[in-house]
Parts: C-alpha cells; sequence; structure tokens
C-alpha cells in the first residue's frame, strides 16, 4: 500500500502545527494526526508571551528561543492574521546577570530598578493556531482529527513519524520522565492595561502575570507539578485576581469573563529532539517536553526535528 505522506506528525499543539508547516513548506506531503481540534490544544490555553520558562536544556534553548523570536518579529506585521503581536512590558525583579547569553540579544531591553524592561511577542493563541493550521494547508498539508493510541498506528501510513504528543507522549513513547505542571488563568475585561507585566516568586508555585489580548486580560498564575485537576480552582482564582490586582488596582474590580487551566509538558532532562527507528524499520523524530515555553522555542525546535527527518 502507498503512504499516505512523507511524514506524520501525531499531536497538533503548537510544537506540531509548527513542526509540520516547516516540513511541508521544504516540499513534503506532511499530514498532521491529532486527538483534539487545535483550539482545544494546550498551547491555546498559553498565555504566550515569548520567553524561555521552565525549559531545559539551558545550552540549547537559547538557540532555539532566539530563531523563534526572529519569525515572530516578522509574522507581527499582519497581527490580526498571525495572532502576533509587539508589546512592552516588565518583568519584575529580573535582571541580566541572572539570564542565559541569549538575552545579551534582546534589542532595547532596558534594566531598571523594578526589573527588566523590553518589548517581546506576545500571541493570541487560538488566533495563532488557527493561521497555522492554514499556512500548512496552503502548502499541502492536511490535519486530521484522530486519537493516536502506537505510534505504529501512524507508521503504518507513513515512512516518517514526527511525535511531537507534549504530555501524551508519558503513554505514547512510552516517556516516564514526562510530568505535568498546571498552569491556571483568569479571563477579565480589559480596565485599560496596554502593558504585560510579569513576576516570578522563587518560594512558591505561584506567579503573578497580566497579558494584554484583544478582547481580554489574561491573569495568572500558577505552576502546580504532578496537580493534573483539569477545572478551574476558585479559589486559586481569587489568589490570581488579588496578586494581579496588587500591581494594577484596578484589575480588582474587572469582570470575569472566563477561566482556564493547561497542564505544561515538562520533562526530565528537558526537550527531546531526537531521531530513532519504529519497530517496522520506519523512522522516528521525537519533538517534545517544551514544559512552559513552547511558544518561545516552536520554530526553533521545528528546524531541529525537521534536520532529522531529512
Amino acid at each position: 500500500m502507498a503512504a499516505e505522506a512523507d511524514v506524520i506528525v501525531v499531536g497538533g499543539g503548537v510544537i506540531g502545527l509548527t513542526t509540520a508547516v516547516t516540513l511541508a513548506e521544504r516540499g513534503l506531503r506532511v499530514r498532521v494526526l491529532s486527538r483534539d481540534a487545535a483550539g482545544a490544544t494546550t498551547s491555546a490555553v498559553a498565555g504566550a508571551l515569548w520567553w524561555p520558562y521552565r525549559i531545559e536544556p539551558a545550552e540549547r534553548v537559547g538557540a532555539w528561543s532566539l530563531e523563534t523570536l526572529a519569525v515572530y518579529e516578522e509574522l507581527a506585521a499582519a497581527p490580526g492574521e498571525t495572532g502576533v503581536r509587539l508589546v512592552p512590558g516588565l518583568h519584575g525583579g529580573e535582571r541580566f546577570a541572572a539570564l542565559g547569553p541569549w538575552a545579551a540579544e534582546l534589542r532595547g531591553a532596558v534594566e531598571v530598578a523594578e526589573g527588566l524592561r523590553v518589548v517581546l511577542p506576545l500571541l493570541d493563541m487560538p488566533v495563532h493556531l488557527a493561521w497555522l493550521e492554514r499556512r500548512l494547508v496552503a502548502a499541502g498539508g492536511v490535519v486530521e482529527r484522530r486519537a493516536v493510541g502506537r505510534l505504529a498506528e501512524a507508521a503504518e501510513r507513513s515512512p516518517v513519524v514526527v511525535n511531537c504528543t507534549g504530555l501524551g507522549a508519558r503513554e505514547l513513547v512510552p516517556d516516564p520522565g514526562m510530568r505535568a505542571v498546571r498552569g491556571q488563568l483568569v479571563l477579565v475585561e480589559n480596565p485599560g492595561t496596554e502593558e504585560w507585566f510579569t513576576e516570578a516568586d522563587p518560594a512558591s508555585e505561584a506567579t503573578t502575570y497580566f497579558f494584554p489580548q484583544p478582547g481580554r486580560l489574561v491573569l495568572g498564575g500558577t505552576a502546580r507539578v504532578d496537580d493534573e485537576r483539569p477545572e478551574p480552582d476558585a479559589a486559586v482564582a481569587r489568589e490570581i485576581v488579588a496578586r494581579c490586582a496588587r500591581v494594577r488596582p484596578e484589575i480588582a474590580d474587572a469582570r470575569v469573563l472566563g477561566h482556564r487551566v493547561g497542564l505544561r509538558p515538562v520533562r526530565e532532562g528537558g526537550v527531546r529532539i531526537e531521531a530513532g527507528v519504529l519497530p517496522d524499520g520506519g523512522r522516528l523524530v521525537h519533538n517534545y517536553g517544551h514544559g512552559g515555553a513552547g511558544v518561545t522555542v516552536a520554530w526553533g525546535c521545528a528546524r531541529a526535528a525537521a534536520a532529522l527527518v531529512g
């Protein structure tokens, strides 16, 4: 039986779709198999500020991040279409000295008393994911809603399988090093906030951030390891609003529009981009384990994985 595609990408979040676009635009016939619609993936929940957060290995993350930053700076020319905007903001308490060498490449970043002021890409993820799907289809790719129980299933339909399943890799590979880190967000009406803000509390699992997105202000957040509850926690939501209101008091009275929960796919040892062989002799390429920074490294990792496809 003839193969349905040159490459099957398993997983339809930002990593899977970006990898699929990269491959399709190199002339390969690509089919994405995804259990969920893009808008129902973990990627769709992301606050989606470009920044290397909760991701390893440090020695590779900087290059992947900067490669991706360059792409987003171009995509920001058409924010309504791509969902990518360049927005100013403050990383509270951050210092250049605490960051990796990659930080020296940030144009216009300034250290101030409160932290690091910088203009960064901020992505409206539902819009960006839909744009990635359209770009994939325009390059001849196909997206199929289908759960994959074994990588061998995909291998029956293509000589090359690229595994971009995020947390799903825990069972699919299987990879016991995968752990869920729960993030919870609150969406409110924007009371006039035009800049983003983040501040991490090293002593707790809480972070404080707000991101102005079209039609809403996204408030966060949490980073609770091994907490896989899918439903929002009302007490946690109140704490998130209170923390953000300490920075911008007007947030306290903003009307709540909704709540979101996402499970970050963190991997012991960091991102896995690696080639192997399937039981039938087909080629298997892994691209998963991006933690809280899939958006930040998506294009750099997609190109690294595509190089292993050959």
